[in-house]
């Protein structure tokens, strides 16, 4: 369940780590952006409860 945190986009990031690991169930990637805090809790949460691991 990858996560990346940046100012500029999270490129082909998530297609990369997928692919550098074939046998591994790759979750959809949580991107942060630069500024973003005050909505980060509550978008999070969705993320974690999206891929099935909160309910």
């Amino acid at each position: 369940m990858p996560f990346s945190t940046h100012g500029g986009g999270k490129g082909h990031s998530d297609r990369d780590i997928a692919k550098m690991c074939p046998n591994a169930k790759v979750l959809d990637m949580y991107t942060a952006y630069e500024g973003g805090r005050r909505s980060a809790e509550k978008e999070i949460a969705a993320w974690i409860k999206k891929n099935g691991l909160y309910k």
